[in-house]
C-alpha cells in the first residue's frame, strides 16, 4: 500500500504541474493579447498623428512600422502558444485520468482490506458466540 500512496502523490504532483503549465500558457496568451491591443492602439495614434494610413507610403511613420511588426510577431506567438495550450490541456487530461485510475485502484484495495477485516472480526465474534452457547449448554 505504501507504494500505491507514493504513486498517488506522484500522480497528484504531475497533475499540479500540468495545471501550472496550462495556467502559465493561458497567462502568456492573455499578456500577449493585451500587448497586441496596446500596440494596435499606438499604431492608430501614430497614423492619425502623421495623417498617413498606408504602410507602403514613403512617409509612413517608422514607429508605426516597427509597432506593426512587433504586433504581428506577438500574434504569431499567440498562435504558437494556443497550439502549446491545446497540447498542455491534453496532457493535463491524461495526467488526471492516470491519477483517477490509481485512486480507484487504491479505493478498491482499501475496500477489499476492510471487507477482509470485517470478515475476520465477524468470525471472531461468531466463535465467541459459539463458545458461549457451548458453555451455556454444559451448565
Amino acid at each position: 500500500m505504501k507504494s500505491r500512496e507514493t504513486l498517488i502523490r506522484l500522480r497528484k504532483f504531475q497533475v499540479d504541474e500540468k495545471r501550472r503549465r496550462t495556467a502559465q500558457i493561458e497567462s502568456m496568451i492573455a499578456e500577449f493579447d493585451r500587448m497586441s491591443v496596446e500596440l494596435e492602439r499606438e499604431i492608430k495614434t501614430e497614423q492619425e498623428r502623421a495623417g498617413i494610413h498606408d504602410p507602403s507610403h514613403f512617409a509612413y511613420p517608422t514607429y508605426a512600422k516597427a509597432a506593426a511588426q512587433r504586433r504581428d510577431n506577438l500574434k504569431r506567438s499567440i498562435d504558437e502558444l494556443r497550439a502549446q495550450l491545446d497540447d498542455a490541456k491534453a496532457e493535463l487530461g491524461e495526467a488526471f485520468e492516470e491519477l483517477k485510475k490509481v485512486e480507484l485502484l487504491n479505493e478498491r484495495d482499501l475496500a477489499s482490506e476492510r471487507a477482509a477485516e470485517d470478515a475476520a472480526e465477524q468470525r471472531a465474534l461468531d466463535s465467541i458466540g459459539i463458545m458461549r452457547i457451548r458453555n451455556a449448554a454444559r451448565a
